[in-house]
């Protein structure tokens, strides 16, 4: 137990109070609309300590509730089959941003990381509903999965351009659901085997995360409990418009 609560005795009081708001915060959001999880726990932890730390701290809770919301819908073999030249490019563009970029930390890494939120926010915001047909499927997927790897390797948000990518294809709703879970999934596990690799997460921040998962799974409850309640749309519009004032902050403030 002194392994699970070593880390946030060194984080103090308070900051282990933000985590626990920021992980229930995050939890509800991914409830209501299936996504957020990392993006929400990285800008607001991001306001208070070194993004490579604030990456360590997702790595249970963004697995598990990303495996929790791939494994319902019934069409995963399909998706894995449709899906994986994207899948494979996310995890070797992580490996690579790994490489050559990294999280260590400096105000860049914390600009990049508002401007990862900033673009991700406005395009929730303003862009069409797009449509890519098979032909374009076949380059533009693993473009896509190269592109989000090497964001996520530098900032720890996986959505850009994963997200609009997936949204344009001609997926069901329970498809979407399934697709997004497997595609956070894939890069949850790269970024978690380059912060190993740059040794930023060892056992205190495993354990930490771990921690992490009870007010993740909690948070995310309460928002599918709410989801049945509110309006989805609302909700997503009020979530980009707070998600782009975050990432404007990080941006300018670094």
């Amino acid at each position: 137990m002194n392994t699970l609560t070593a880390f946030y005795q060194n984080l103090g009081l308070a900051l282990s109070i933000l985590v626990i708001a920021t992980f229930l915060l995050a939890g509800m959001i991914k409830g209501i609309i299936g996504l957020g999880l990392p993006t929400i726990a990285m800008g607001l932890l991001g306001l208070a300590m070194a993004p490579a730390q604030a990456a360590a701290l997702l790595i249970i809770p963004a697995t598990l509730t990303n495996l929790w919301q791939l494994a319902f819908g019934g069409h995963l073999r399909e998706l894995a089959r449709r899906l994986w030249p994207m899948l494979l490019a996310i995890f070797l563009g992580t490996a690579a941003g790994t490489l050559w970029l990294g999280m260590a930390g400096g105000h860049w890494v914390v600009r990049g990381l508002g401007a990862a939120l900033l673009l991700y926010a406005l395009s929730g915001l303003f862009l069409p509903t797009l449509q890519i047909g098979s032909r374009a499927e076949r380059w533009l997927g693993p473009l896509c999965g190269v592109l989000t790897g090497v964001i996520t390797s530098a900032t720890g948000v996986f959505v850009i351009p994963a997200v609009p990518y997936l949204q344009a294809l001609d997926l069901s709703k329970d498809q979407l659901v399934q697709a997004l879970g497997l595609s956070f999934t894939v890069s949850t596990l790269a970024l978690a085997a380059g912060l190993f690799w740059r040794g930023a997460l060892g056992g205190g921040e495993l354990g930490a995360s771990l921690l992490a998962l009870i007010p993740a799974v909690a948070g995310m409850l309460l928002g599918q409990w709410l989801r049945q309640r509110i309006s989805a749309t609302v909700f997503k519009r009020v979530f980009f418009v707070g998600l782009g004032l975050l990432g404007g902050h990080l941006l300018i403030s670094g």
